[in-house]
C-alpha cells in the first residue's frame, strides 16, 4: 500500500517546505524537535512569522486569511509543518474560536477578533469541561444569568490548557436551565482579567503545569460577547469539536516519532547483541505501526475531501479515535526502546531516554480531550454506522 502525490502536489510540497524553513527560525525548530519549546514566546513568534507569509490560518475563509487549497494540499501543509518541526499553531486560536467566529460571529466580532486571533495578538483558552461535565459536556452547570445588557456568570471550568498565558476565554455557559440540557447552552467570549475570574494551576502526572482550573464568581460580561444566538451554544460546540477532531489525528507528528524510533533503534544495543533495529519483534512492531499510520492517513484524506461548506464530517471521530491511539502507541514504543534507562532522570546528563516516560504519561490525555474514545465510538455507532 502506497500513497502517491501528483507532480503538481509534490511541487506544492517543496514550495511549502522552503517557505516554512525560511519563515520559522532554526533555533525554534530545534527546540521543538527536542521538546523544549519556550512558552509562550516560541509559539507567538512562529504564529506571527507564518501569518506574515499568509500561512497561520490556512483553513479559515479566504477573506480572513485562509487559502483556497484542495484537501490534499491542506494535508501536505499539515504534514510539512510536523516533519520540519514547526511548532503547532495554538489550536484554540487557529482551529477552534477563529473558525467559530468566522462562521457564527457578527461582522463587528469578526473585525474585532479575527485579525488579532490569526496573529496571536490575543491568546485564547477554552472553557468547556467542568468537574462533572467532561465527556458528557452537555451536563455543564456554569450559569450565565441575563441582567440588563450583561450576563452574570458563576461556575467552574477545568483542564483549561495553557490558560496561564491566555488573554481571553471562549466558554460554554448555561443560559436556560429549564429546557433539554443541550438546548440551554450559549457560547460567550470575555477577557481573562475580567473581575471575578480566578485561575488555579493543576499539576499533571508528568510533573508539568499545562492545565488549569478556572472559577467564575459573579463575572459580568456584555451581552455583545455572545457568539451566535442565545442557546445556540451546543450547535457551535459541535461545529468546533468536529473541526478539532479532524486535526487531532496528527499523522505527521506520529510519523516523526516513528522515524525517531527507527533512528534510535539503529543505535540502541539489543540484549542478545547487535542493535534493536535488527530484532525481529521490534521491527515487526514498528512496521505494523507504520502501516496503521498509512491507513489512517488515507482515511484522513477521504474524510477531509468529503467535508464541505465548513460542515464537519462525523467520520472525523474515526480519525480522532485511531489517531490518538497511534500517538500513544508511538510514544510507548520509544519508552520501551529506552527501557530501564528511561527511569532515572539526571538533569546534568539527560538524553532522549529521560524524556520518554514523561512524554508517554503526558499523552495519556489524547484519548480523553476532544471527546474521549468512548464518546467517539458512540458517535461512530450513531452518525457513521447508523446503529
Amino acid at each position: 500500500m502506497q500513497l502517491r502525490f501528483t507532480p503538481d502536489e509534490e511541487a506544492f510540497r517543496e514550495e511549502i517546505r522552503k517557505t516554512l524553513l525560511a519563515a520559522v527560525p532554526e533555533d525554534i525548530r530545534h527546540r521543538n524537535e527536542a521538546g523544549e519549546l519556550n512558552y509562550p514566546d516560541d509559539v507567538v513568534a512562529t504564529t506571527r512569522a507564518l501569518n506574515a507569509e499568509g500561512l497561520a490560518v490556512t483553513h479559515w475563509p479566504v477573506e480572513w486569511g485562509g487559502k483556497d487549497w484542495t484537501p490534499v494540499q491542506r494535508h501536505i501543509f499539515s504534514e510539512e509543518m510536523a516533519l520540519n518541526f514547526i511548532p503547532d499553531l495554538l489550536p484554540f486560536n487557529a482551529g477552534m474560536v477563529g473558525p467559530v467566529i468566522a462562521h457564527f460571529g457578527t461582522e463587528e466580532q469578526k473585525q474585532q477578533f479575527l485579525p488579532a486571533t490569526a496573529n496571536l495578538d490575543i491568546w485564547w483558552c477554552q472553557g468547556f469541561s467542568e468537574p462533572e461535565a467532561g465527556s458528557d459536556l452537555a451536563s455543564l452547570k456554569t450559569r450565565a444569568v441575563r441582567d440588563g445588557d450583561e450576563y452574570v456568570i458563576n461556575g467552574q471550568k477545568t483542564w483549561t490548557t495553557l490558560g496561564q498565558y491566555a488573554d481571553w476565554i471562549f466558554a460554554l455557559v448555561r443560559t436556560d436551565p429549564d429546557v433539554k440540557k443541550q438546548a440551554g447552552i450559549s457560547f460567550v467570549l470575555f477577557p481573562m482579567d475580567t473581575p471575578g475570574v480566578e485561575l488555579r494551576p493543576i499539576e499533571l502526572i508528568d510533573g508539568g503545569f499545562e492545565v488549569n482550573e478556572v472559577f467564575f464568581n459573579n463575572v459580568r460580561v456584555p451581552v455583545s460577547s455572545l457568539v451566535g444566538e442565545e442557546n445556540q451554544g451546543w450547535t457551535i460546540a459541535k461545529f468546533l469539536l468536529g473541526n478539532e477532531r479532524t486535526g487531532i489525528a496528527r499523522v505527521g507528528w506520529t510519523k516523526t516519532k516513528l522515524a525517531k524510533a527507527k533512528k534510535l533503534a539503529a543505535q540502541t544495543p539489543a540484549p542478545g547483541g547487535g542493535v534493536m533495529l535488527d530484532e525481529p519483534l521490534f521491527t515487526a512492531r514498528l512496521a505494523g505501526l507504520e502501516n496503521e499510520l498509512l491507513a489512517l492517513e488515507l482515511t484522513q484524506l477521504r474524510v477531509v475531501a468529503s467535508s464541505a461548506d465548513g460542515k464537519p464530517n462525523p467520520a472525523s471521530s474515526l480519525l480522532k479515535l485511531r489517531g490518538s491511539q497511534l500517538q500513544q502507541e508511538a510514544l510507548e514504543l520509544l519508552a520501551d526502546l529506552a527501557g530501564p534507562q528511561s527511569l532515572p532522570v539526571d538533569a546534568a546528563g539527560a538524553d532522549w531516554t529521560n524524556a520518554t516516560v514523561p512524554d508517554y504519561l503526558n499523552y495519556r490525555k489524547v484519548t480523553i480531550y476532544g471527546g474521549s474514545s468512548e464518546v467517539q465510538r458512540q458517535i461512530i455507532d450513531k452518525a457513521v454506522l447508523g446503529l
